[in-house]
């Protein structure tokens, strides 16, 4: 009795020797058991981690599924937003606040969007930017390319500000710009307006730089477009910006189809 005493304490103690039998018992079970049910066991088991590990990063992502419209008064966003949810033709007015609806991509994987349009208002568009730009998958930025050349300075600043606000996301969003009206006869193209508008943003990026800052000690600098030293161009952006032709009210008068074929493909792409 001595000696199994003393090899109990030499275990590990009191609680070592009571626990010991188990411990054996289950030592034996082991080196019993089949060496190919226990790596089946370890392979499942990682499985269960690496869907558990993918849900969570799903679950992150999917929480970002708004696409923004947004664009200066009169450019054509809430006839898009319509056509796009219901193929319609429908009047529309100025907007004074968000509209939001469910859209159904067209792809194979059956995905939804949230399309928000928010309004065009000097006075409004930045609070609501600022209110939803988090939530923002994509944003798409709506041009009239008919009134375009007499409006670039507003576009182009408007356009500035979203795209800051855009590059200081964690996760910056797809972004589109989305040149409308061109089934008027005077609309300017997708390429020339890019190029007015990397014209109109490497001004503004110059001017705001030299402008004296009116940020409090709390603020964050601003994101820098570009690169510094160098003419603006949308190439030089972390995020990818393009540019695509449509009409949402179409080539045929108020009953005639939209021509918005683009616009859906870059949105089934990016859900």
């Amino acid at each position: 009795m001595a000696s199994m005493d003393s090899r109990r304490v030499g275990d590990g103690g009191a609680a070592g020797g009571t626990f010991q039998p188990y411990l054996d018992s289950l030592r034996q079970e082991l080196q019993q058991r089949d060496p190919t049910l226990l790596s089946v066991a370890a392979a499942l088991f990682v499985v269960l981690l690496t869907l558990v590990f993918w849900k969570f990063i799903w679950s992150r992502k999917s929480s970002q599924r708004a696409v923004l419209l947004v664009g200066l008064c009169d450019s054509g966003k809430t006839l898009l937003f319509v056509r796009l949810l219901t193929g319609r033709y429908r009047d529309t007015q100025t907007s004074i606040t968000d509209s939001s609806a469910v859209y159904r991509v067209n792809n194979n994987r059956g995905n939804s969007l949230t399309l928000i349009d928010l309004p065009g208002h000097e006075s409004l568009r930045l609070q609501f930017l600022e209110r939803f730009k988090s939530s923002a998958r994509a944003v798409v930025f709506v041009v009239d390319s008919a009134s375009f050349q007499r409006e670039v300075k507003d576009v182009a600043e408007f356009l500035y500000q979203v795209l800051i606000d855009s590059l200081g996301l964690k996760n910056a969003p797809a972004f589109l710009v989305a040149c409308n009206k061109q089934d008027i006869a005077m609309a300017k193209s997708a390429k020339l307006i890019q190029q007015q508008l990397e014209k109109e943003l490497n001004t503004l990026r110059v001017t705001r730089s030299a402008a004296p800052s009116t940020m409090d000690n709390s603020s964050t600098a601003p994101a820098q477009l570009g690169k510094k030293g160098k003419e603006f161009e949308f190439s030089q952006l972390p995020l990818k910006v393009e540019f695509v032709e449509c009409s949402a009210k179409g080539g045929r008068g108020d009953a005639g189809s939209a021509d918005i074929q683009d616009l859906e493909k870059w949105l089934a792409r990016i859900a």
